[in-house]
């Protein structure tokens, strides 16, 4: 079982956590809507040796 990422949303900046996907899963895209001032975003996860990394763009980029 993966530990919860963090992420940093791009529109308040402000960082909180989600269960990233399995490795075997990534790469992989979520359409996610931030947690703290709910705007949404797209969340992608990329995988390194079993690790998963995760990285967040507003929609419009």
């Amino acid at each position: 079982m993966n530990d919860p990422i963090p992420v940093t949303c791009p529109s308040c900046f402000e960082e909180f956590e989600v269960m990233p996907p399995a490795p075997h899963e990534t790469p992989c895209e979520w359409d996610y809507d931030c947690e703290v001032c709910c705007h949404p975003m797209m969340i992608s996860f990329e995988s390194d040796d079993g690790e998963v990394y995760a990285s967040a763009r507003g929609l419009s980029e």
